[in-house]
């Protein structure tokens, strides 16, 4: 899968409209500031909203096996936490 072109926040400002136009038209683009990756542009029409059926079997096959003892282990001390009230003082 080939990178997604980066474009800086500076271009962004500047260029919007065709950056926006390129979005629309299915290019992701990587938004950069001061060298670092903050985030993406992304065209939502384009989003899957499945996997099909033999893409997940072939992910599957790859897949680390899970051990239910441990799984449950963990959503036990999960669900133990308590959660913290934004309204208690």
């Amino acid at each position: 899968m080939p990178a997604q072109p980066e474009v800086t926040q500076r271009d962004l400002r500047s260029r919007s409209k065709e950056i926006m136009d390129a979005v629309q038209g299915g290019q992701p683009f990587t938004v950069t500031r001061d060298g670092h990756r903050i985030g993406e542009l992304i065209p939502l029409g384009h989003r899957r909203r499945f996997v099909p059926c033999s893409e997940f079997a072939a992910m599957s096959r790859t897949a680390s096996e899970v051990l239910l003892d441990v799984f449950r282990v963990g959503q036990d001390a999960t669900a133990e936490q308590e959660t913290d009230d934004p309204y208690a003082r």
